[in-house]
């Protein structure tokens, strides 16, 4: 199992019916956004709404990011058997969702800005048909949540293997699709901001509250920050192949010493690190007083962890 083609293992895995589902999603979500985001432009520009011109605005950036997301499902599937990749594409996909969890920063400083200035100098909002445009556009993204949603629970499904009486919980946490998950948020971002819009523009129309529409743009920038700063730390630590914290690391160096225990056998070295959404690599340097081990016997003592699909084994024999 560990030495098999780990290309081919990412192409029938990784791209399957779920990431074929999550890619056709993710583009007709980008083309219904970028159709709403000229609606608003084109209705602010009409009705003279700077409210909805700087939310037309906000969508095409998230448009942008949305197909970043759709093109960086069809370069890993483009590559995925590319023998220069030399664990596969699927970091294509993490790369994609940190990309946008950057440009979701970048419009919630763009949002705090605009809401500033707007606090600073208001100016005149068409209220009747600003509410209209903005209920429209909360339909829009509320659709697209659905569309992205769906596939997003889909791919997030509990994957976890019992091991040694105890599940891995953690596979719940960090097997879903991160740049499915960067579109989604991108959406539902959208979404909220629209509420909080909503919101302001009645409070504006019924009790004068012109105040209102940037404080509550200042709110929504915080909110898409906050969940900007959440999907950055996951993908960092994917790209980063910070991993060495996941539980799997200590029981492949727990199953390895308390199984070669009689020919006092230890871990001295190992490194684990991720190579799709549920597996991993790793790799070990073993010091032991056997002369017969061999890396064979050192793997099956962590074969039960399906989820390492490639590894490498170094044996080191003591002089004495």
């Amino acid at each position: 199992m560990h030495t098999h083609d780990l290309s081919a293992w990412q192409h029938d895995h990784q791209f399957g019916a779920g990431n074929a589902s999550a890619e056709r999603s993710t583009r007709l979500v980008m083309w219904i956004t970028a159709a709403m985001m000229v609606i608003e432009i084109g209705a602010g520009w009409w009705f003279n709404s700077m409210a909805l011109l700087a939310d037309g605005w906000h969508m095409s950036s998230h448009a942008l990011a949305i197909g970043l997301s759709a093109f960086a499902y069809a370069a890993a599937r483009r590559y995925a058997r590319d023998p220069r990749f030399a664990f596969g594409t699927w970091k294509i996909e993490v790369l994609g969702g940190f990309a946008s969890a950057l440009l979701l920063l970048g419009v919630a400083a763009l949002m705090v800005v605009g809401s500033l200035e707007r606090l600073w100098s208001p100016s005149a909002i068409h209220y009747p048909e600003a509410i209209s445009v903005a209920v429209l556009g909360l339909v829009v993204n509320l659709v697209s949540a659905r569309l992205l949603g769906g596939t997003h629970h889909d791919h997030g499904h509990d994957h976890r293997h019992h091991h040694h009486g105890h599940a891995h919980g953690d596979h719940h946490e960090h097997g879903h699709d991160l740049n499915l998950r960067s579109a989604y948020l991108h959406v539902v971002a959208d979404a909220a901001t629209s509420v909080l819009a909503i919101a302001a523009l009645l409070g504006g129309w019924f009790y004068g509250w012109a105040w209102l529409d940037p404080a509550m743009g200042i709110v929504g920038a915080v909110l898409v920050a906050s969940w900007a700063r959440g999907l950055l730390k996951e993908t960092g630590k994917v790209l980063l192949d910070r991993e060495m914290d996941h539980p799997v690391t200590e029981e492949i160096r727990e199953g390895v010493e308390t199984t070669l225990a009689a020919s006092e056998t230890r871990v001295a070295d190992l490194h684990v690190w991720r190579v799709g959404r549920d597996a991993y690599a790793c790799a070990l340097t073993v010091v032991t007083h056997s002369l017969t081990l061999t890396a064979d016997e050192v793997r099956a003592c962590f074969s039960m962890h399906e989820e390492i699909r490639h590894s490498t084994v170094e044996i080191q024999r003591c002089a004495e």
